[in-house]
């Protein structure tokens, strides 16, 4: 059972609801796989698909792309060992959780490079955690695979030059007026743009961190309390890697900042 191809594009970014196939031959623990799934939010999950045996999997994997497998082991015909195994030699495999009754098999699971093992009765905890540890997985695969694409850059126009500053030197991003400052760890520089237009462009690359600013992730040192002696508040600010002010992070994105903080 699944839903139409149509509903997942072919690439989005992993900020949104990771696709996820179910496959367990037990009715009543896919049901309950379903209410966890719609519990989780940090990263939340779409169920796009179940399977109640192996060769069902197969079938709709091939027919869409999914994000998440969770997996069940004894099922009738190839079962969940087999197909861990078979999605190893496909590029674009998704993540396998294997969810089971039988703890015994956590090392056979690992050994296939599972992203996690949970046993049944799963607990909506541990499914949200091993949500968590897949999307970094897949966080880390998708870089791999995009090492050897040519580096992306931010273009500057500055009075009839233009500059190309290629990404990962950038730290942070912050809108003033009618133009955005690009900080790198030795100048200041000038674009035009939206900060709005540049995390929908790379929402992997870059987190809120106040309506005016977007912190690259991979700068983010640490988190802390800060005192603003100008507005005589305390709140909190970014530590970044290159650059020895503070960024402040508003009330409003702090939940989302603290979750670049632990998984960036």
């Amino acid at each position: 059972m699944s839903l139409p191809p149509e509903s997942f594009p072919a690439a989005r970014p992993l900020s949104h609801a990771l696709r996820t196939l179910v496959v367990d031959d037990e009715t009543l623990a896919r049901a309950r796989l379903r209410t966890l799934l719609g519990e989780c939010r940090t990263p939340a999950a779409l169920i796009g698909g179940e399977a109640a045996q192996g060769s069902e999997a197969l079938a709709l994997l091939d027919a869409q792309p999914f994000d998440v497998m969770l997996l069940d082991i004894h099922m009738p015909g190839i079962d969940g060992v087999e197909l861990a195994r078979l999605l190893r030699e496909r590029p674009d495999a998704p993540a396998v959780v294997f969810v089971t009754a039988h703890a015994e098999h956590a090392v056979t699971a690992f050994e296939l490079e599972a992203v996690d093992y949970l046993t049944k009765p799963v607990r909506a905890e541990r499914l949200q955690q091993a949500l968590a540890k897949a999307e970094r997985v897949l966080r880390e695969r998708r870089a791999a695979q995009g090492a050897a694409a040519p580096a992306e850059h931010l273009l500057i126009q500055d009075r009839g030059r233009a500059e190309r500053i290629p990404l990962a030197e950038v730290i942070y991003l912050r809108a003033e007026l009618k133009y955005i400052t690009v900080r790198t760890a030795t100048r200041s520089l000038v674009m035009d743009g939206t900060l709005g237009e540049l995390e929908e462009r790379w929402p992997e690359r870059f987190v809120r961190a106040h309506r005016s600013t977007l912190v690259a992730r991979s700068a983010i040192r640490a988190l802390e309390r800060h005192y603003d002696q100008e507005e005589d508040t305390e709140g909190w600010a970014l530590r970044l890697a290159g650059v020895p002010e503070l960024v402040m992070v508003s009330r409003r994105m702090l939940a989302g900042v603290r979750e670049a903080v632990r998984n960036p």
